[in-house]
């Protein structure tokens, strides 16, 4: 399996990837697969899928990666969190996660379980995402560890500095690259890479983009990412909120100028939050490689 660094380092265009999520019922798992194969159609550099919330479908999610790697013949990136283990414990997911074939870990600090509002360390785990993959490091590891960055800060950070502070102990740890949280606002993004340029935060950093399929999403978003929407934006989107082809439209629209943007401003690739839909992901990318 290649390394994700390794793909930036090579490429000699874009690359565009898909985040993918552990399904809950085998129906689930059936549209997942028919959802990469159609994506696969446009030659992602490599998936990854996600880790539930206080590591909920660990085992899915390394069992669901390494099938998704072999069948589609893609790179694929294991989500991995400090929720709910030990060091030991740890270790030893990470030996079945090396085992698996798997080579790639997105390192995460991770949400808490269903029904706790705060994260909660475990007795001899880790509290951060740059100790866990300072330990991975230790443990003699060889994974290309990503780690999350947050254009607009993490919601728990008291500001936007301080969150770059604690990115940058997550690249001296050994963090090889870096997946942004979902954003709207360019600018925003443009800001933020000034800034931690400035910090020296030197590894590549990938934009997260979220295609909008519903009105409803926008709220939910600004929930839940605490992200900005331009006003243009949303009032263009809710002006066809009730004509489903017209507001796919103008949402598609807007994210292929929003990437196309984003590359011509030197992002050396996008990675597409799919929620395992493989249409509004699928258009987007071909739109931008045409």
């Amino acid at each position: 399996m290649k390394k994700i660094l390794e793909i930036y380092k090579t490429a000699k265009a874009p690359v565009y990837s898909f985040e993918f999520f552990p399904p809950k019922t085998p129906e689930g798992e059936t549209k997942l697969f028919e959802a990469v194969e159609e994506l696969s159609k446009v030659d992602p550099g490599y998936i990854t899928v996600t880790y539930g919330a206080g590591g909920s479908t660990r085992d899915k999610t390394i069992r669901i990666t390494s099938e998704l790697a072999k069948k589609f013949s893609l790179p694929a990136a294991a989500h991995f969190t400090c929720v709910g283990g030990n060091k030991d414990e740890i270790r030893v997911i990470l030996k079945q996660i090396r085992e698996s074939g798997i080579e790639n870990l997105m390192a995460l600090r991770g949400d808490p379980p269903k029904g706790e509002g705060t994260f909660k360390k475990v007795e001899g785990g880790f509290g951060y995402a740059s100790e866990l993959i300072s330990f991975i490091k230790q443990e003699g590891f060889d994974f290309c560890m990503g780690a999350a960055c947050y254009p607009e800060k993490h919601p728990e950070a008291p500001s936007l500095e301080s969150d770059v502070d604690n990115l940058k102990r997550k690249v001296d740890s050994g963090a090889s690259y870096l997946v942004s949280q979902l954003f709207f606002k360019n600018s925003n993004f443009e800001s933020f890479l000034d800034l931690i340029r400035k910090k020296g935060i030197n590894v590549p950093v990938i934009p997260g983009i979220m295609p909008i399929t519903s009105f409803a999403q926008i709220e939910r978003f600004k929930s839940m990412a605490a992200c900005e929407f331009p006003e243009k934006l949303v009032s263009d989107l809710e002006e066809v909120k009730d004509i489903p082809e017209e507001f796919y439209k103008r949402s598609i629209q807007f994210s292929v100028g929003q990437c196309r943007e984003l590359v011509e401003l030197g992002a050396p690739g996008i990675h597409l939050y799919t929620l395992n839909q493989s249409p509004a992901s699928l258009d987007i990318v071909r739109e931008l490689k045409n």
